[in-house]
């Protein structure tokens, strides 16, 4: 990425709070690849992730949660990257032949991409990965042996020099805690426990980290499904997306190119303001713009928690791209 004086914005989307647009299956790539036409754009993976494929663009920034919270509080800062080695951590419950089709998804990632997917390890104990969902709808979970999962990714930085993690735990079938998922509708059960690994990894080691979930049914449902969730349906596993923006991911440091004070502007759903890109970006006079189209089940707004002029309300993702110069 050359920078050459662009702009820089942040185009957001939390996981695990049923946001009607980018709360399913890369289904905000498209908002967020028009943005970037504008500017250089920083995303979270829940963004552009899209099972077999990605909305991810070279003058992205791929920052999983826990980095992207540091790099808005000042604390870390981004060195854009290209061709990272990465390394992919299997839990060791994934039985044989949904690994096999995890290696074979690997194996064709590298071939046609040419991306560098050093190698791959096993945790040495199962992680034991739990997930939920709340009565107020938001996705959550519990991870029951982390630290084997931290071991593993550790040995991949350390011994085999990897500079980005891919991780991939077994998950149980979701359908049953949000059976209208593939309708369009609710919100995505495994993104909350998502996030709690890769923002311990991320917390650990330092290097850009996402996780992608395996299913011991990897079969490709031949189910009609809406528009939103169809890339999930369409793959036996979710690895490609992670594997192609961990490729560009921007390396982690304290001094590096691009800080906070680089970014011209954070855009975000309307009613999830509550989160701290948003309270930095108060703290430090960085435009906000919140989008009405897109709404989470939260009801943290302008009106109910800020009342601040720093943050812009727009009907719909394409007012606010009209507004940007």
């Amino acid at each position: 990425m050359q920078r050459n004086n662009k702009k820089l914005g942040a185009f957001i989307v939390p996981t695990g709070l049923g946001a009607s647009i980018g709360g399913f299956a890369g289904d905000a790539s498209s908002w967020a690849r028009k943005f970037s036409k504008k500017c250089d754009l920083i995303v979270n993976p829940n963004v552009v992730n899209a099972g077999g494929f990605s909305g991810i663009k070279p003058n992205m920034l791929y920052v999983e949660g826990y980095s992207l919270d540091e790099f808005f509080k000042g604390n870390i800062t981004l060195q854009p990257s290209s061709h990272n080695k990465i390394g992919v951590v299997f839990d060791k419950a994934i039985p044989q032949d949904a690994l096999n089709v995890h290696i074979n998804t690997i194996n064709a990632v590298k071939c046609i991409y040419g991306i560098d997917v050093a190698t791959y390890r096993i945790t040495k104990e199962n992680v034991g990965v739990k997930f939920d969902m709340e009565s107020n709808g938001i996705s959550t979970g519990s991870v029951k042996n982390i630290e084997t999962l931290l071991e593993t990714a550790k040995i991949l930085v350390d011994e085999d020099k990897c500079n980005a993690i891919a991780i991939v735990c077994l998950f149980e079938d979701s359908d049953e805690l949000n059976a209208e998922y593939s309708s369009g509708v609710g919100v995505d059960p495994v993104g909350g426990v998502e996030a709690i690994l890769s923002h311990y990894i991320s917390k650990e080691l330092k290097v850009p980290t996402a996780h992608s979930p395996a299913f011991c049914d990897f079969q490709i449902s031949s189910e009609l499904v809406n528009i939103k969730s169809a890339s999930e349906y369409i793959t036996p596993t979710y690895l490609p997306c992670i594997l192609i923006g961990l490729d560009i991911a921007p390396l982690i440091g304290k001094n590096y190119d691009i800080s906070i004070d680089n970014l011209d502007y954070l855009i975000m759903p309307y009613n999830s303001l509550g989160s701290t890109p948003v309270f930095e970006c108060l703290k430090r006079n960085i435009p906000i713009y919140a989008i009405k189209e897109n709404k989470t089940v939260l009801d943290v707004t302008n009106d109910n928690l800020f009342k601040s002029d720093k943050i812009k309300i727009f009907d719909s993702y394409q007012e606010c791209y009209d507004f940007i110069d």
